[in-house]
């Protein structure tokens, strides 16, 4: 992960260069947007126009696959603010990216469940053992998921066999050929899928609050485009409280915006804003929950996207956020 953090800067810097002066554009980068349930609430702004009536004249959302690209999208085209996983961020700023992170967005990982077959004889975690179970891509937070699951069934990591399938969508293929015994599913692939599967394990039921992804921004966009950034950060806060007051109407933006079934769309958002763990909401106001980042960043750990000591202290920045969600961060 850290190799491909830093690397191709370079190679996409003339992209970049055309996103910075497409006429009268104002973009934001977000990993995974389109796909996954982490960019739902900036959707909702987009539609809603939260973003003009903040005072920031956002047009576009650039979507990327995975935070990575996101921060290389950033570094290279001038974004004033982006959206990545905390891990990712930790990795690009020890490479020397001038980042700091200014919001806290998602806040657990409730958007996970483990599914198999209907007939399949396991009905729990502890069931795992001498079973496949998929994940995405090797170093990816399901793969980590998928250790603390077994740690949490009181199993050792090759107590079952971990097979990387890809993608989410793969998995769900592989498990319908019987090449893995347990599938993962992020939303909204849960909720297009659940009437065919039988969820064995839920994230938000046996997981702590594990911080997902971050607001970031660079030293040149804090300098001078605070008063954007703040704008992107409250409007934000606006959509999650919408989602949460109207999960329906959030059901069918997020379906026009992610192209899904209106459906599904409405079942995934609805699974989300109701989602506590331990108390914590999926989506949050900016606010920062340091408990969760650092367990995110112990977990990256674990599998190998990080390694050594990281200053999370050191890597915020809390003056974007409005005064009522604004805490000191102790350094």
């Amino acid at each position: 992960m850290q190799g491909r953090v830093g690397a191709r800067v370079a190679a996409i810097a003339a992209l970049g260069a055309c996103l910075a002066t497409r006429a009268g554009a104002e973009e934001i980068a977000v990993g995974n947007y389109g796909i996954a349930a982490n960019g739902m609430p900036f959707a909702v702004a987009l539609e809603k126009k939260l973003y003009q009536a903040e005072g920031a004249d956002v047009t576009g959302i650039i979507s990327s696959q995975g935070g990575g690209t996101s921060i290389r999208n950033m570094l290279a085209g001038g974004v004033a603010y982006g959206e990545a996983n905390p891990g990712v961020t930790a990795v690009a700023i020890r490479q020397g990216a001038d980042l700091k992170i200014v919001s806290d967005n998602v806040l657990t990982v409730a958007e996970f469940v483990w599914a198999v077959k209907p007939e399949s004889p396991v009905k729990s975690i502890k069931d795992f053992k001498g079973r496949k179970i998929g994940y995405t891509n090797a170093r990816s937070t399901s793969q980590a998921l998928a250790i603390l699951l077994l740690q949490a069934a009181g199993l050792k990591a090759d107590d079952a066999e971990l097979v990387r399938t890809g993608g989410f969508g793969e998995g769900v293929a592989a498990l319908d050929l019987g090449l893995i015994d347990v599938a993962p599913m992020a939303e909204p692939v849960w909720s297009k899928y659940k009437e065919k599967y039988r969820a064995v394990a839920v994230a938000s039921e046996l997981l702590p609050p594990l911080d997902n992804v971050v607001g970031i921004s660079t030293a040149a966009a804090m300098a001078t485009r605070g008063d954007f950034i703040r704008a992107v950060i409250r409007a934000r806060r606006k959509a999650v409280e919408f989602m949460a007051a109207n999960p329906d109407a959030a059901g069918d933006i997020v379906a026009k915006h992610y192209s899904l079934d209106p459906a599904v769309a409405r079942s995934a958002v609805r699974n989300l804003v109701e989602s506590r763990t331990q108390g914590i909401p999926y989506w949050g106001s900016g606010q920062f929950h340091l408990a969760g980042m650092a367990r995110m960043i112990d977990v990256q750990r674990m599998v190998g996207a990080l390694s050594g000591e990281i200053d999370l202290a050191g890597m915020i920045d809390t003056r974007f956020l409005p005064d009522d969600i604004r805490t000191p961060i102790e350094k």
